[in-house]
């Protein structure tokens, strides 16, 4: 079935904004057309060449502090935690002293407010399942304008699943609110335009945009990258870094050898013959970081030219209507990547930027590992990787008994400062004092809890 007209009308219905609805149509009629998304190795060739962060900003100088009053940082914060235990939106976790995600980006954008007199815009770009949990919270900075919903919120759209069979609009009266799904973070574009934001801020002087995701702390607005990427006169930059064996999953960048256009290929998108070149890390080097510089008149303009839809490319996922039920109905979610708009742009750009700059928290090792004192916080609210690091983390792995927040809150906190990896494996918990320092293995291999004694604890193993 080709009509779209349903899935229109259920997208109406559910006061769903125009430019939403425009971007859906065009991957449902490109899934139609069975269009697969894939891009094959034959293609591309490999990202090279690529401008070095760490070694250019020494060079940029003095940032005019009105350059500063042209920018808003846009953090994407349509997650929960539930991977992890919780039920609100993730960047309500406790990250340090009490001071959530939410809070640390909040003081980012006072200190840059209080260091050049510019009101530094700060847009968070909430669902439905976070918007109500983060206004709340934001209830507390009343006075200098992140409080108000108005100022602050930009919403993510929700797109129906279709149904794998039939390729309409599921129905599943059991829960109505699983027949719908979040559109992938290229939902940034729509929804910039649909809510009137993107002309709100182009008629307010803003004309950069930075954005990343509300988990990765090491994602901060730099003003010296800001001035790198004004002054380069790039409309798209995305920042990479080195790929490592974690990511040989992630999106890679990537040349387009038709045109030598960037383009960011996701996993989703790697036919199944080419996977094995896919997660070739000396070969495909750079890992999308989905930190995204934009010039927002350049968006407006090549918005203008497609007709108000950028045509990114279609990631097509099939799951289960319920995704706790295999048994369910089988749909299919249309999605698009936000980093994948960089084929969308003549003259786009990248730029490697150290591993600091992506520090995600996407489990609870990488929370336990960031309330260490292998962190602290900066100054300027930044939580930063203390000196002695050299900008590497301790490699944290925890097994399925700390899977969820709770399991983390009173088994006591080790020093990291010197730990190379850190592995635990069983119920354990830490005396006070205790110093981890190299590689250290710790398995319980009992069913009571092992406490650590306190002590240094260098390249050993621990065992009961």
């Amino acid at each position: 079935m080709s009509d779209f007209s349903l899935i229109e009308a259920k997208m109406k219905q559910s006061a769903v904004s125009h430019a939403a609805i425009e971007a859906f149509r065009r991957n449902f009629h490109a899934l139609v057309r069975q269009e697969s998304g894939l891009i094959s190795e034959e293609q591309i060739a490999p990202a090279q060449g690529l401008a070095d962060w760490s070694k250019i900003r020494e060079q940029q100088g003095e940032v005019d502090p009105l350059l500063l009053g042209k920018v808003a940082v846009i953090k994407l914060n349509g997650g929960l935690g539930t991977s992890m235990g919780l039920q609100a939106a993730k960047s309500l976790l406790s990250v340090r002293d009490g001071s959530t995600f939410l809070d640390i980006m909040a003081h980012q954008i006072l200190h840059l407010r209080e260091v050049s007199g510019e009101n530094v815009r700060l847009l968070l770009m909430n669902s439905f399942s976070t918007s109500d949990d983060t206004m709340k919270h934001l209830s507390r900075y009343q006075g200098v304008g992140l409080a108000e919903r108005s100022e602050v919120e930009l919403m993510q759209n929700q797109i129906p699943k279709l149904d794998a069979a039939t390729l309409t609009p599921v129905s599943w009266p059991q829960d109505p609110e699983l027949e719908w799904c979040p559109p992938g973070h290229g939902d940034l574009y729509p929804a910039l335009v649909g809510s009137g934001w993107l002309d709100r801020l182009l008629a307010t002087g803003v004309t950069y945009a930075f954005v990343s995701n509300s988990d990765n702390l090491g994602a901060v607005m730099e003003p010296e990258l800001l001035k790198y990427f004004a002054e380069s006169g790039a409309p798209f930059l995305m920042e990479v870094t080195r790929r490592t064996a974690a990511d040989r999953k992630g999106g890679h960048l990537a040349v387009r050898t038709s045109d030598g256009q960037l383009l960011l290929r996701e996993v989703a998108q790697c036919p199944s013959e080419d996977l094995e070149e896919f997660q070739n890390i000396e070969k495909h080097q750079y890992f999308n970081t989905n930190n995204l510089w934009l010039r927002l008149d350049a968006l407006r303009d090549l918005l203008e030219k497609s007709d108000g839809v950028l045509p990114l490319p279609m990631i097509v996922n099939r799951k289960t209507v319920d995704p706790r039920d295999k048994n369910s109905t089988a749909v299919i979610q249309l999605e698009v990547a936000m980093g994948a708009a960089i084929e969308c742009f003549a003259g786009a750009s990248a730029i490697e930027v150290p591993r600091s700059r992506f520090a995600p928290v996407k489990t609870t090792a990488d929370l336990f590992c960031l309330r260490s004192d292998a962190y602290e916080v900066a100054a300027d609210g930044r939580v930063v990787l203390r000196a002695e690091r050299q900008g590497v983390p301790p490699d944290v792995q925890m097994d399925d008994h700390y899977k969820l927040v709770d399991s983390i809150e009173s088994i006591g906190m080790p020093s990291l400062v010197g730990c190379h990896q850190l592995k635990v494996q069983g119920l354990v918990s830490f005396a006070e004092g205790v110093i981890i320092e190299g590689d250290v293995s710790i398995h319980n291999s009992t069913n009571e809890r092992q406490e650590v004694p306190v002590g240094i604890y260098r390249d050993k193993q621990i065992a009961w």
